[in-house]
């Protein structure tokens, strides 16, 4: 009787354990919000809603879960609530826009590195975000005209999001430039894209730009395939989401990442080395700008 008894306690846990909480994020006016980010608090478990507003994630009934997208305030839930989520529009002032004469007579390519040693990471949908800083000789070439992503996909077409953030006084990554989602589709394959930005009318601004991008864990992005361990000798489905956005391993002194609903700041934190940069997997985006 004791042994049913742990084995029955053993199957509750396993059945706790992989609860998988579904729901649908909505505005106030019922309307469904598509590629809501959605993360787990305090966890590395996260997933973002469909285009209808749906959304699944395996998780406990009591964790709180952490809802964030562009135009919406951030909304903590707990997970066992979640059946339907209404997330508030953040009011916010847009800047007035001035469109200026355009000459795009010189063009100049900015966020190269020395050694460009790509790599590609499962990264979720967390934001990295990439720092621009700005330098005089730019003062001729004001206006980003394109974006450069280099990515990897196994997918015919999938899709991911481009984020441009202003710096905050403490260098940090303030309000976004862009006062919508800007959605880009890739093909397969390893390729280098450019994604123009002109209509946008961005200018790089004099405190430098952040430039990020946001994975989607969506099912159109999503190869599923399965995997045989060699040990065991078990099958189990493994799911990959593309793309892959590639890094290069570079000297910083800082880099930024969305997750959790708030930025988090990595930074050098081996003191007794006189150098004050570390060595980090920065996301491989270069600007194209022009006059």
């Amino acid at each position: 009787m004791k042994e049913k008894s742990v084995l029955w306690l053993l199957l509750l846990i396993v059945s706790v354990t992989s609860a998988q909480i579904k729901g649908t994020v909505v505005d106030e006016f019922n309307k469904p919000i598509s590629y809501v980010n959605i993360w787990v608090e305090k966890e590395n478990n996260s997933t973002t809603s469909e285009e209808n507003g749906e959304f699944s994630i395996n998780c406990l009934p009591n964790k709180n879960l952490i809802f964030s997208a562009l135009g919406y305030e951030i909304k903590t839930v707990k997970a066992s609530e979640a059946e339907k989520v209404i997330l508030k529009i953040n009011a916010f002032e847009l800047k007035e826009v001035v469109i200026a004469k355009r000459f795009e007579t010189r063009e100049i390519e900015i966020g190269k590195v020395k050694n460009e040693t790509y790599q590609a990471f499962e990264n979720g949908p967390r934001i990295d975000a990439k720092f621009f800083p700005y330098l005089p000789k730019y003062k001729r070439t004001r206006y980003i005209q394109k974006v450069n992503f280099f990515t990897d996909s196994q997918l015919e077409s999938v899709s991911f999001k481009i984020h441009f953030y202003e710096v905050k006084t403490d260098g940090s990554p303030g309000d976004e430039l862009l006062n919508k989602d800007f959605l880009v589709s890739v093909k397969k394959g390893v390729k280098k894209t450019f994604f123009d930005v002109t209509d946008f009318n961005l200018k790089m601004p004099k405190k430098g730009i952040f430039v990020g991008f946001e994975k989607l864990i969506i099912e159109r992005n999503k190869l599923e395939k399965e995997v045989m361990d060699s040990n065991t000798g078990k099958t189990t489905l493994q799911k990959t989401y593309f793309p892959f956005v590639l890094y290069n391993f570079v000297e910083r002194e800082f880099i930024y990442t969305f997750s959790g609903g708030k930025w988090n700041k990595q930074t050098k934190q081996d003191v007794a080395n006189p150098s004050n940069k570390m060595t980090v997997y920065e996301p491989a985006i270069n600007l194209i700008l022009t006059n």
